[in-house]
This record gives C-alpha cells, structure tokens and sequence, in this order.
C-alpha cells in the first residue's frame, strides 16, 4: 500500500469541509475544522479530497495541486457533435499514426474510470504497421487452417461464408488497421470486463477527436480465447484475462455528417410504480436477468 502522506496547507485551507463530505470511505474526518485522516486503511486512492479542494489546500500520495491540471467548462454541444460523429472505421491508411497522437492516446489511459477504484487494466498496444502485419498473418494463417481443416467441420461450419473471404486474402479480422489496442484486466478485479470497455469507450472518443479511426474487434476477441500465443506476443500478464480489443489507425475515408438512427425507447418511471407481482412474473424476470 502507497503511504497517503495526507497534508494540509492550513494557511490556504478555508474550513469549507468539502474534502470530508466528498470521501466516500470516511478516511477523513476534521478537527477545529482542519481535515485529518483518521483511517488511512480505508483510502482506495480516489484523490476526491485532492481535486475537490477549491483553494488547493491538500497533497496527497506525494501529489501537490499546483502540479494538476485546471478544470474547464465544456461545451455540451460540442461533446454531443463528438459523440454523433463517432463511426466504426472499416478501412485505413497503411501507415503508422503520428507518435506525438499515439503518445497522447496512451497517456490518457492514466484517467480512465475503474469500478471500486481497482486500477489494475493492462493495455498492450500494437504501435507499429510491421507488428500488426505479423500479428495479422498469424491469426488469419490459423483461421485459414481451421476454415479448411475437415476434421472440425462441425465448429467451423458457421464461419462458412468467411472461407472464400480468407481464401481469397481478405482480412476480415482486422480490417487492414494498422494499430491495436487490447485490454486485459486481473481476473480478481471486481468489475473486469465493465472496465475495460469503459477504458475503450473513453479510448475511441479522444481518438475521433484526433482524428483517428476505431472498430471494435469482436472476433480478435474470440481469437484471444482460443489462440494461447496471442496474449503471450501481446505480453498480457500472467493472472489477467483479455477483455475487448480495438482497432486503431489513420482513417481511409472522412465521414462529413452524422447519421439519423432511429429512436431509441425510452420510459420515464412513475411513483407508486411497485406491483404485486404474479409467481409467473418473478420466474420471468429472474430469467431475463441472469440469462447472460
């Protein structure tokens, strides 16, 4: 455990008490109105109490609030034109993205959310066009084989109609994208899977912002599962378990509008909405909710 090394400017510290309201383990409590730990053992390193501060009063983990960035104001509209403009990218430039863009990609993983703030998401990242070639050749080469292979025939029958696709060279699997992104999480984690496609969520915004396309690759995920190999080339540690994998890269094509989907359903609920319900009711829903 990191040593918190909780301190207070109390020249700068204006007794508003927001720092202990915010800390949702009770770690703080005050004392003449001055925050003070009082159960380090609680603390899952959130920084509630760091980045609530108004005045900049608290460090924290060795952290010192003039070293953080400002937070600004966003245009909501902006954000929703962003969130419209968002297409699964299909095809790509055969080229390596700019390495200050692909710093930055990497560098925001840093604040992407976890559940329980268990902050343990591994990210392996395809950077190079010649390593995703070679990742590509081998996946694809055993595909081939199992397509092929008449022994399986039974479990390879519903990828039929991928067969002439492979045969003939397509990559139906990674769509020519020249980067990947997988992200693997420790099998004890508590929301593993929910992480990682948050962190992917967050991962392709900032990437359309910069002008970089993304496509969810459920297939190189199956692949994971399958293929051993795959998570020891991508160095996915032992203990962890890939969850989703995205494609990345320079986009081939521009899309200039948004699309028009259609409406989505949408219920407002009502108070005093509880029902008797019938046993037939209770066995449905508790079918429909763990069906999965």
């Amino acid at each position: 455990m990191v040593e918190m090394n909780f301190k207070v400017d109390e020249s700068k510290c204006i007794k508003c008490g927001l720092c202990v309201k915010d800390c949702i383990k009770g770690v703080l409590t005050s004392e003449n109105n001055i925050p003070k730990v009082q159960d380090e053992s609680k603390c899952i390193s959130c920084q509630h109490c760091f980045s609530v501060c108004p005045v900049g009063a608290i460090s924290i983990f060795e952290k010192e609030p003039d070293k953080s960035d400002p937070i600004y104001s966003q245009n909501p509209d902006m954000i929703l034109n962003l969130i419209k403009s968002r297409r699964s990218i299909r095809h790509y430039k055969q080229e390596n993205i700019d390495t200050e863009i692909m710093n930055k990609l990497k560098d925001m993983l840093k604040w992407v959310p976890t559940g329980c703030n268990y902050h343990s998401l591994n990210f392996s990242i395809i950077e190079d066009i010649e390593v995703m070639n070679e990742f590509r050749e081998h996946v694809n080469n055993k595909i081939l084989t199992a397509l092929t292979n008449k022994n399986i025939k039974p479990i390879t029958e519903k990828f039929s109609r991928y067969t002439k696709a492979f045969t003939e060279g397509e990559d139906i699997i990674f769509r020519g994208a020249p980067h990947l992104i997988a992200v693997s999480n420790d099998i004890k984690a508590p929301c593993a899977k929910e992480d990682a496609i948050i962190a992917l969520s967050y991962f392709e915004l900032y990437a359309q912002s910069l002008g970089v396309g993304t496509c969810w690759c459920g297939y190189a995920q199956m692949c994971m599962k399958i293929f051993p190999e795959l998570s020891e080339y991508l160095k996915i540690p032992e203990g962890y378990q890939c969850e989703y994998l995205m494609l990345f890269g320079p986009k081939l094509n521009n899309y200039p509008r948004a699309t028009q989907p259609k409406e989505v359903k949408i219920v407002s609920a009502q108070k005093n909405g509880f029902e008797k319900l019938s046993a037939g009711k209770i066995v449905k829903r508790y079918f429909w909710n763990f069906i999965r």
